[in-house]
């Protein structure tokens, strides 16, 4: 598993940037494979697409 937001191999203790925790910043990395996403947001969520694993939308993400 990779960080959505780094595109680095999970590791423990591994912090997330501030936006993200504030729930500000999308993730740009997909958590399959470790590959940039192609992102787009709108005022209502964002969704993600990775070149392999297809689309993820805000709103499958609880």
């Amino acid at each position: 598993m990779y960080n959505v937001y780094t595109g680095k191999l999970l590791t423990e203790g591994a912090a997330l940037p501030s936006a993200a925790q504030l729930g500000l910043e999308p993730p740009r990395f997909c958590g399959q494979c470790g590959r940039r996403m192609v992102v787009q947001v709108d005022p209502v969520g964002w969704w993600g697409q990775c070149s392999r694993h297809g689309r993820v939308y805000s709103s499958e993400i609880g």
